[in-house]
């Protein structure tokens, strides 16, 4: 009877763990089911950043990392966060970037041919930082546990590539070099659009060239754009939603030039 009572105890703790755990409200006002820890996350997010970092080679050039760094900097110093958050440049041509759990972020040489400034290489990094700010792969990863029994996330990613480390890597936000690329929702990417609005506006970048970059973005590689634009809504949308925006942001850009915020990058 006392090893019935025990069980039933460590099921309502369990439940209640849970439920603290999952109630929780994003940077913009929305609730979120999140049912595992910001620690959990950020040791994946490590663990997928060291094996990109392992299969795709990093940039050498020395003026374009320290470019990146840069911007990286301006946007972190505003976002809030308290991770030591790490930027790297990886060589390759993919017209790419994103933002892990862990403060890990990366950017592809290919995304400077077609983000042809600070400014824009600034909205897409703070589009990317939106997403990790937002706990946005927490969400995604919450419904796979939710939904899995007993998968052990973390050996999982750690172990050797298979169909469920994909999966694993691609709820996280990044997933092309494990085969699977798994976009985020409509709801998340608008989430991410206006976060990294308000964090290039707060940094002194200016958000009208976010609009820019997108028109960049839709002209670059054709009709099917760049693989950035794979696992996002259509840019005429996105340049829309992004220009309905604009107002709410601009003064936070004006305020942040006037308190000196001027980004030489």
């Amino acid at each position: 009877m006392k090893a019935l009572h025990r069980l039933k105890l460590y099921a309502v703790l369990g439940l209640i763990t849970v439920v603290s755990v999952a109630c929780a409200v994003s940077p913009t006002g929305r609730h979120q089911f999140l049912a595992l820890s910001s620690s959990e996350l950020n040791k994946m997010g490590v663990s997928a950043y060291q094996e990109i970092k392992s299969q795709t080679p990093l940039s050498k050039n020395s003026q374009q990392n320290q470019y990146i760094q840069c911007i990286a900097n301006h946007i972190i110093e505003v976002s809030g966060s308290n991770e030591s958050w790490e930027t790297n440049l990886f060589d390759d041509q993919s017209v790419n970037a994103f933002a892990l759990p862990g403060g890990k972020i990366g950017i592809y040489t290919g995304l400077l041919t077609v983000a042809k400034n600070q400014h824009q290489v600034a909205a897409v990094m703070g589009h990317e930082v939106g997403h990790v700010l937002a706990q946005h792969s927490n969400e995604r990863m919450s419904i796979e546990y939710a939904s899995s029994t007993g998968l052990q996330l973390l050996s999982v990613l750690a172990g050797a590539d298979s169909t469920e480390k994909g999966m694993l890597v691609g709820l996280l936000g990044v997933g092309a070099q494990f085969g699977i690329s798994l976009p985020f929702s409509r709801k998340h990417e608008s989430e991410a659009d206006l976060i990294g609005l308000e964090l290039m506006a707060k940094a002194g970048f200016d958000p009208r060239e976010s609009v820019k970059l997108w028109q960049n973005m839709a002209a670059a590689g054709g009709s099917g754009g760049p693989e950035f634009l794979s696992t996002h809504p259509s840019h005429s949308t996105r340049i829309k939603d992004l220009e309905r925006s604009l107002p709410k942001v601009m003064p936070l850009y004006e305020q942040a030039k006037a308190q000196g915020r001027r980004p030489n990058c």
